[in-house]
């Protein structure tokens, strides 16, 4: 009796410890730079706004932010980099949309997107238009929709990657419509859109700040947006589901992960001035001009977002296709 009595104040002595460490811990976070680590190349939109919350961060934080590229298989490679880091604050990951997708995409996942990751806030939520060639005789989305029905051998769409925001408007606008999009790959939204100006291909998903100085000159016609609502600075483009489409809907987001048991304390503290950063007038003006959405939710409804974007999208991918391996 007395020995069992030891050995379960020696285990509730341990607890304890290992909570105050843990506790003095997130009191001196952060106590050396961090690194956020960016999946994919410098440029473009997610590695722009990990910039912003890196250098808006210095300040609350007292520590340097610096921003790490690490592209590579879908953003597979970053994010594997942070799912196996130490789970102490130093190691974030800015996700992006392929985050939830990839894992309906590609048989052997080095790690467990749900498990192996700790949420702390989604920083965007971002949406795609449909663009066309200006010389494409269609002027609507039910009038690409009944071209594309005559034509078996479809239409051609540029990507930029499997699990891109891009390729997820393709394979919903396929799934509601009957329509057939060839996929035609790309190394980023530059090239496909000259692609589609030239008349390579026919259509494209694209950003909305890519798409409105070409629908502005006249050399490419959009048609929709992917979001539930029409966007600010495009208001007279109607969604795709107004436009024909009912029930169509698409929107990704960036948002910022740590590695699983990271400490709570920790993460409630990068979520308050993560949040804070995206709140302010100056980044919500910079990224509304983009046609883009600022969140900063808490870590629980992050986390619920995500589940529900991994069961959303493995439905429609593996009803669609086989899933492919790395």
């Amino acid at each position: 009796m007395n020995i069992n009595f030891c050995k379960i104040t020696a285990l509730a002595i341990t607890a304890l410890v290992a909570v105050a460490l843990q506790a003095d811990a997130a009191d001196q976070y952060p106590s050396r730079p961090i690194r956020l680590i960016v999946p994919s190349g410098a440029g473009g939109n997610t590695d722009v706004f990990a910039r912003v919350v890196a250098d808006k961060l210095k300040e609350p934080l007292g520590q340097s932010v610096i921003v790490d590229n690490r592209p590579g298989a879908s953003g597979i490679v970053g994010s594997d980099i942070v799912a196996k880091a130490t789970p102490d604050g130093y190691t974030l990951l800015m996700a992006f949309p392929s985050h939830p997708v990839n894992p309906s995409l590609y048989a052997n996942m080095p790690y467990d997107t749900l498990k192996d990751f700790a949420p702390i806030t989604m920083v965007t939520s971002v949406t795609a238009v449909l663009a066309i060639n200006a010389k494409l005789p269609v002027k609507s989305v039910k009038e690409l929709i009944a071209l594309g029905l005559q034509k078996p051998g479809g239409l051609a769409h540029g990507v930029t990657g499997r699990g891109s925001l891009g390729y997820l408007c393709a394979q919903l606008f396929e799934s509601l419509t009957g329509v057939r999009l060839l996929e035609v790959a790309y190394k980023g939204a530059p090239q496909f859109m000259t692609a589609l100006i030239s008349g390579e291909l026919q259509l494209i998903f694209v950003p909305p700040v890519v798409a409105l100085p070409q629908m502005q000159a006249g050399r490419i016609r959009v048609l929709g947006v992917s979001s539930k609502n029409r966007l600010v600075i495009m208001p007279e483009v109607p969604t795709i589901a107004e436009a024909g489409v009912p029930g169509y809907e698409v929107t990704g987001w960036n948002g910022i992960l740590a590695p699983a048991k990271t400490p709570r304390a920790v993460v409630d503290r990068l979520n308050r001035e993560i949040v804070k950063v995206l709140h302010t007038p100056e980044v919500q003006a910079d990224v509304a001009a983009q046609g883009i959405e600022t969140i900063g939710n808490t870590p629980e409804e992050f986390g619920r977002i995500m589940q529900a974007d991994i069961q959303k999208w493995s439905k429609l991918i593996k009803g669609a296709r086989t899933a492919v391996d790395k």
